[in-house]
């Protein structure tokens, strides 16, 4: 193995960089070393030669390797696991590049993706690989600036002399400002029984009960809901006014006797 076979990508890395250069079981010691002395002609600035078994152990920092050479020495044996891939993408710089071969390489390049890897290419002539780290380290952050939601709010140029708003005190007639007596509020009794409700709340069951006569209530339009006189729309089923048409507040409305009596 010399360093003519490296791929032109990685040589033009070499200068002033740093490079590991992993190997395996099975390879010659010798042709390790002679490798590496030839690497030091390219004027690297460092070359680190790592087994596969002790490079978990070695405990590199992060990113400080510029060129890995992996298994590049007969008879490539070794495999290259996700997990050993993980480790030694932690230990490359940005930008970095890594050249291996490997010739059971079923799994390789799906290894290459899940561990981070980018740009990756293989030649299975000959069962090799390269492939280069990503632009930004392992594990960093970048803040996403996302603007502020739009919020709607009335324009000042819509609050104007031009713009026309309505008086909330044309909205009440004198009728509405009347106060309601007190005899045309009852409920009680208004069905043509002198009984009060069972909750009595305005005053029928204090006078039968005192023995006074029961004053007499017009056939008012009063109900318990208040709201009759609006329409068959605001009226209850058992209202004695369905089927007539709206009136007035405070009109009043004689019923028939079948109208006070409806059949149960």
């Amino acid at each position: 193995m010399t360093a003519t076979t490296i791929p032109s990508e990685a040589l033009g890395r070499l200068k002033n960089g740093t490079v590991l250069v992993l190997w395996g079981p099975g390879s010659s010691p010798e042709d390790v070393q002679r490798f590496s002395q030839e690497l030091s002609t390219h004027q690297c600035n460092r070359v680190i030669v790592e087994h596969f078994e002790r490079l978990i152990l070695s405990g590199h920092s992060n990113s400080i390797f510029d060129v890995v050479l992996s298994n590049l020495f007969e008879p490539h044996t070794t495999e290259h696991s996700f997990d050993l891939l993980s480790e030694i993408i932690r230990i490359m710089k940005t930008n970095g590049i890594m050249c291996g071969k490997e010739k059971s390489d079923s799994r390789i390049l799906a290894n290459l993706k899940l561990a981070g890897f980018c740009n990756i290419s293989s030649e299975p002539s000959d069962h090799s690989f390269s492939a280069q780290t990503p632009n930004f380290e392992v594990g960093s952050s970048s803040k996403l600036s996302f603007g502020k939601p739009a919020v709607w709010s009335l324009s000042d140029a819509l609050v104007d002399d031009q713009v026309e708003l309505i008086n909330e005190d044309d909205l009440l007639d004198e009728d509405d400002l009347k106060k309601p007596d007190a005899e045309t509020l009852r409920v009680c009794g208004t069905t043509g029984k002198r009984k009060a409700c069972k909750d009595c709340s305005c005053g029928l069951a204090e006078e039968l009960e005192a023995g006074q006569p029961v004053k007499s209530t017009t056939k008012s339009a009063t109900s318990s809901c208040g709201s009759c006189y609006l329409g068959d729309a605001f009226r209850c089923a058992s209202c004695p006014y369905l089927g007539m048409p709206a009136f007035k507040p405070g009109e009043k409305i004689q019923l028939s006797e079948r109208q006070l009596n409806p059949d149960l």
